[in-house]
């Protein structure tokens, strides 16, 4: 469930397209911050299935507390078009400036990754007075500080065609998860959902042809280099040798050897960033309380809105917004963010949250609507009028888990509520997506 408040995407963002030539750009965008920050991901991505990893989330979101966000996937990949051949640098810089235009952005800070290093670099020096800044982590100048040789390449080529989608790359890219279960599953669904093995191989052989040492004198704008010393993927020789020759570059290496930066001491490189771009480090020190976070959706939403028709579809959902916020004023909670169908509230109270989400769903029967609730309780990250975290993201997965008409609460908030006289039934333990370990789960009965 797609969840917007106050003008803001929360979980995950909405997807949106640049047409770029003939070719659409699949892009988000979150964050309110005084500059613009277009982040080019590496060499395959998918921006909504980022949304289900924390620790990718937790990055963005980083990100987008001291500015406004612009995530992207590069034509080829995750959601954007596929075409024909394999796109030049050139193209993908078309590209770049196609999201820019669709977002109204003139002038942003530009964040290259990985294989996203070059481009970023080109796309600076090509148009300076479009990019405020330029930030490059685990890059290379010339592909022989990825891949060193012809024959690695071919050896890869091959683990890649024979193993794609089964998490075959991930002990190159992070290899202290490698023994994470669950971010092992949700890697290997990431391989299949940024590229085919086909799409991929022929990137890979695209990216063994570039070379972009001779435009790094002429960079004019702000430039941050990091690398961390042991990364596994990339050698730290390349960011090295860049930094001697962009002007006035400021290089930062760091320890770890994950390559992926979401992945390991994730906030010593979000503490570089936001400080080259704004001069303070803030985001390091994010505001955190103890909250319960309430889910709510509206079960067979689309089906409703079908046999209503559009126009008495909006006024049931205008119906049902006034019954719920009525009933979070009645027990103090928050309204964070709100859907077409759904909310998400805060409270400081488990028990309060409970009896908010068993009145609001006698409230909206009333109307012939039938809801389903889902509540957590742990520490969340306060970002102005949002909150993130982990707990957040467990509260929206075992919303995701309730039945039509239920309230369900995880463990967290059942002991909590001891004493309050609430009843539950066990409904077992579950696997949720993109949460490590089991979550035993329960049921509010009323």
């Amino acid at each position: 469930m797609t969840l917007v408040g106050k003008g803001e995407a929360v979980f995950p963002p909405e997807t949106q397209y640049a047409r770029s030539g003939d070719v659409f750009i699949a892009y988000q965008v979150l964050g309110h911050g005084p500059l613009d920050l277009v982040f080019i991901p590496g060499f395959v991505s998918h921006v909504e299935h980022w949304w289900e990893a924390p620790p990718i989330t937790r990055f963005m979101q980083r990100l987008a507390s001291f500015s406004r966000l612009i995530l992207f996937d590069k034509r080829e990949t995750g959601l954007s078009d596929r075409v024909a051949g394999i796109a030049t640098l050139e193209e993908r810089m078309d590209d770049v400036r196609a999201v820019m235009d669709a977002v109204g952005s003139g002038q942003a800070a530009v964040f290259g990754i990985s294989e996203g290093g070059p481009m970023s670099i080109l796309f600076a020096a090509t148009y300076p007075k479009r990019t405020s800044a330029l930030v490059v982590y685990g890059s290379f100048p010339e592909f022989s500080y990825w891949i060193p040789t012809p024959a690695a390449l071919e050896q890869l080529l091959t683990v890649i065609e024979q193993g794609w989608g089964t998490c075959c790359t991930l002990p190159f890219f992070a290899p202290s998860f490698v023994e994470d279960a669950q971010f092992r599953h949700w890697w290997a669904s990431f391989e299949r959902s940024g590229a085919s093995p086909g799409a991929v191989k022929a990137l890979m052989r695209m990216n063994s042809e570039i070379n972009i040492s001779h435009v790094l004198p002429a960079i004019r704008v702000p430039t941050l280099i990091l690398h961390r010393a042991e990364d596994t993927a990339v050698d730290v020789e390349g960011s090295r040798f860049m930094a001697e020759r962009i002007p006035g570059a400021r290089y930062v290496e760091l320890s770890g050897r994950d390559h992926v930066p979401m992945i390991g001491d994730a906030d010593a490189i979000l503490d570089e960033i936001e400080e080259f771009l704004t001069g303070t480090r803030l985001g390091a020190e994010t505001d955190r309380a103890l909250l319960t976070v309430l889910f709510t959706d509206i079960v067979g939403s689309t089906e409703r809105a079908g046999e209503l028709g559009d126009r008495r579809w909006r006024d049931l959902l205008d119906s049902h917004r006034i019954v719920m916020r009525h009933e979070l004023a009645r027990y103090r909670g928050r309204e964070v963010a709100t859907t077409g169908d759904g909310f998400l509230a805060t409270f400081d109270g488990p028990a309060r949250a409970i009896r908010c989400a068993i009145g609001a769903r006698e409230a909206v029967r009333q109307l012939g609507l039938e809801i389903r609730a889902g509540l957590h309780t742990g520490e969340c990250e306060l970002l102005g009028e949002d909150v993130g975290g982990i707990a957040v993201h467990i509260g929206a997965r075992v919303a995701a888990s309730a039945r039509p008409g239920e309230v369900l609460v995880s463990s967290t908030v059942k002991d909590l509520v001891a004493g309050s006289g609430l009843q539950f039934e066990d409904r077992g333990t579950r696997t949720l997506k993109g949460i490590p370990d089991e979550w035993r789960l329960f049921a509010v009965v009323s």
